[in-house]
């Protein structure tokens, strides 16, 4: 297949409306099968990574703490309830440990639909 008959396959699912997230808080949601938290930034913006903390295998990330990583190239992150591990929102990596990373996901925002696809 080339590049002109390559077929981009999306497939965006509404979660929730925008206005049900709270600024800089987070919500888990079920999208196909997979736990995702979603987080509104205290910017507005949006970021989804999955739910579940790799240190402890419980789906909690999206209980986690929001913040920033304090560094002079600050980064978006949310540290996990359980052990505190802090992963960055944008790219999943964990801070703590280089050999730790959860997936993120692409989120996007309809009208008032905050809408994912973990395809």
């Amino acid at each position: 297949m080339t590049a002109a008959t390559e077929l981009v396959l999306e497939h965006w699912v509404e979660v929730c409306e925008y206005h049900d997230l709270l600024p800089e808080r987070g919500a888990a949601a079920l999208v196909d099968g997979v736990q995702v938290a979603v987080f509104r930034l205290a910017n507005g913006s949006l970021r989804a990574l999955d739910n579940l903390d790799p240190c402890s295998g419980a789906y909690v990330l999206s209980r986690g703490i929001v913040g920033t990583s304090g560094t002079a190239n600050s980064v978006n992150t949310v540290a996990s309830p359980m052990h505190k591990q802090r992963f960055d929102l944008d790219t999943g990596q964990c801070l703590d440990d280089d050999s730790i990373s959860v997936p993120t996901y692409p989120v996007r925002l309809v009208g008032e639909s905050v809408q994912l696809d973990v395809s």
